[in-house]
């Protein structure tokens, strides 16, 4: 007779995810901004969750991060992660999935001998929906967190994230002693929502996470000289939006010719921006994304010389400000390797996807071997009140976080 598998609990966590949904959203979707009192009731629902699970300790960090710990015979311990956090009107499941899924996880492997502990974190303010500085928690665990860079930051009502932090009992300059808590972690494993429409259009329900994008964002301008629409014969003109719209498009077409990138110019302001007028000055933005460092390099010196070449065309200049980069961070091949098969085994097929928004795990997988698991999104929606996923699905990415768990406990073992 042979062994039953172990088992968790995956419509216990489906129905978790309905009752927070009903707990701290409304019409508009969910409403866990980051240290706000609905995020602050969230939390401590949770925490009500974990206290019903015996052996495992609850502590929150300098950093406002939660920890859920069922201890192994040694020191060590494999982490899984999600943020419980929202953005205003956001989904049921980002975020809160993979804190669901790993409470469900945590309670599943508590009782369980082993050699490693088992360890659930609900990261505070991934998201940064209220003072635009995302993955708050996690980059002060991983040590990438510099309070002065956001001390003076303030949500649409003044209010600093300084002060919002002191009102849920956290002090900025202590933020950095979250770093103490990844001293003996092994690994980190995290299960989010896909976010997009590849699954979908594939037909399958998970993915295995190559890593997150690296980012460069940048201010681009043009520079013409307006003057009277009805006025200046078309030859004679040096229209600004003109150079800055034909950039846009080559930008797009640049990414098309590569393989799984993105670009995007998400803005444009121009001036004088009149009717009667043509524009003098047109400025946008573009957002480049790629998982390898050379290929967002070529992108950026692509659309760098062909918005040079333009500009010269349409009689103007060009001036570009970088805004913001992050470098592409990969996770660890090994884990990937474990994650595929754990996927294949449930589903009967694997997708390898990168990571276009950011996620805690790539803070994480600056310290720790890494690795993330995607499940469908529908229509690929995110961050409002439509985001969805077929609750099969959801019970799958339950039962292969488990799996992949318990695959990497015995693969930290080992080393």
């Amino acid at each position: 007779m042979t062994a039953r598998e172990p088992t968790v609990d995956s419509a216990r966590a489906l129905a978790a995810l309905r009752e927070l949904r009903e707990l701290t959203g409304n019409e508009h979707g969910a409403q866990r901004v980051a240290f706000t009192e609905t995020w602050a009731a969230a939390r401590e629902w949770l925490v009500g969750r974990l206290d019903e699970i015996d052996g495992v300790s609850i502590a929150r960090d300098p950093a406002g991060n939660l920890w859920a710990t069922a201890p192994g015979s040694g020191p060590r311990t494999v982490v899984i992660g999600g943020h419980i956090d929202s953005v205003p009107d956001g989904g049921w499941l980002d975020g809160a999935l993979g804190t669901l899924a790993g409470l469900e996880v945590l309670r599943a492997l508590a009782p369980e001998p082993r050699q490693l502990g088992v360890t659930l974190v609900d990261w505070a303010d991934e998201e940064g929906a209220r003072f635009g500085r995302s993955l708050f928690g996690s980059s002060a665990a991983a040590g990438t967190l510099d309070p002065e860079a956001v001390r003076a930051l303030t949500d649409r009502d003044g209010t600093t994230l300084e002060q919002a932090l002191h009102d849920q009992g956290l002090e900025l300059d202590r933020a950095a002693e979250a770093r103490d808590r990844l001293r003996d972690v092994a690994a980190y494993l995290e299960l989010h929502i896909e976010q997009g429409p590849v699954l979908e259009a594939a037909g399958l329900p998970l993915a295995v996470v190559l890593g997150t994008f690296g980012v460069q964002r940048h201010v681009v301008r043009f520079t013409g000289a307006h003057a009277h629409a009805g006025a200046t014969p078309m030859d004679r003109r040096h229209d600004a939006f003109l150079a800055a719209a034909r950039s846009a498009l080559a930008f797009r077409d640049d990414a098309l010719a590569r393989d799984d990138v993105r670009a995007t110019t998400g803005s444009v302001r121009v001036a004088p921006g009149i009717v009667t007028a043509f524009n003098g000055t047109c400025q946008i933005t573009l957002d480049q994304r790629a998982l390898h460092a050379a290929v967002l390099a070529e992108m950026l010196d692509a659309a760098r010389a062909a918005s040079e070449r333009i500009a010269a065309e349409e009689g103007c200049e060009v001036a570009w400000e970088r805004v913001w980069e992050i470098e592409p961070i990969p996770f660890d091949a090994e884990l990937i390797e474990l994650a595929d098969e754990v996927i294949r085994g449930l589903a009967g097929e694997s997708r390898r996807l990168p990571s276009g928004p950011l996620h805690d795990a790539a803070e994480m997988a600056r310290r720790l071997p890494t690795v993330m698991l995607f499940v469908k999104s529908l229509g690929g929606v995110s961050h409002t009140a439509a985001e969805d996923t077929p609750p099969q699905d959801i019970e799958l990415a339950v039962r292969a976080l488990h799996k992949l768990a318990r695959r990497v406990l015995a693969w930290a073992q080992d080393r």
